[in-house]
């Protein structure tokens, strides 16, 4: 790579300002030399004519699902209050879009899960079509992963994720908006590169924390210390 020539990459989680003061969050605000709503302007433009001809509706409602999240608003800001868990924010945005079938794709390791999410949005009046990651019973040699490599090394056949064929599921049901629990990293990628319909999350894989990732991330100065010092070794780099 050019250093000489390399883009100053904007860096908003590295902000020195506190909220209230950002460029981002009022006129004339502050920002480093690298923030993007100071110095990116001609870009910011094509965003936002990128969501008025694309998203319009998509982008209205998503900001309007927002703020009715929050409650006591007339209040003053610092004291609205948050009103809704993300099941029932899921239903009412699709409500607003209007959206009658959904695709739920999950991993099989949260299929108890499943059950209860589809049963509550079909309760909600919503067509669900649900995907399996382990749908197609594709082996993992077909990908090239050893045994070794296998999360059972003692199975001869062990069935891969398929989180491509989710998506062309979910494709060919004509889904409006699909819903993804539980993948793993990586096959959740692969989900929302191959889906066509809009893709949201209700719930992230983490096998360890109960599939609540940020309890790492707020207990970075204490039990996950360990975590700001670098990995012991990247996965890969064995030799």
């Amino acid at each position: 790579m050019d250093t000489n020539h390399a883009p100053v990459l904007p860096d908003c989680a590295a902000c020195p300002f506190d909220w209230p003061a950002r460029a981002c969050r009022k006129p004339g605000g502050q920002g480093p030399k690298n923030c993007p709503t100071l110095t990116g302007n001609t870009l910011a433009q094509e965003a936002l004519l990128a969501t008025v001809r694309d998203n319009a509706e998509f982008a209205r409602q998503a900001s309007v699902q927002e703020a009715s999240g929050y409650g006591d608003r007339d209040r003053g800001y610092d004291r609205v209050r948050p009103l809704k868990p993300r099941i029932q924010e899921l239903m009412e945005f699709a409500g607003r879009m209007k959206y009658q079938r959904l695709g739920l794709a999950f991993c099989i390791g949260l299929r108890l899960e499943a059950a209860v999410v589809r049963e509550i949005l079909t309760v909600n009046g919503f067509e669900m079509l649900s995907a399996c990651c382990k749908v197609g019973r594709v082996p993992k040699s077909a990908i090239a992963i050893d045994r070794e490599d296998q999360v059972d090394p003692a199975s001869e056949n062990e069935t891969m994720c398929n989180p491509v064929f989710q998506a062309i599921l979910c494709n060919e049901g004509r889904t409006e908006l699909n819903v993804l629990l539980g993948l793993c990293v990586g096959h959740d990628s692969l989900f929302i590169k191959y889906s066509q319909a809009p893709v949201t999350v209700l719930a992230v894989k983490d096998r360890l924390l109960g599939h609540n990732p940020l309890a790492a991330i707020y207990q970075h100065a204490s039990y996950w210390r360990c975590l700001k010092q670098p990995l012991d070794r990247t996965p890969g780099d064995e030799s």
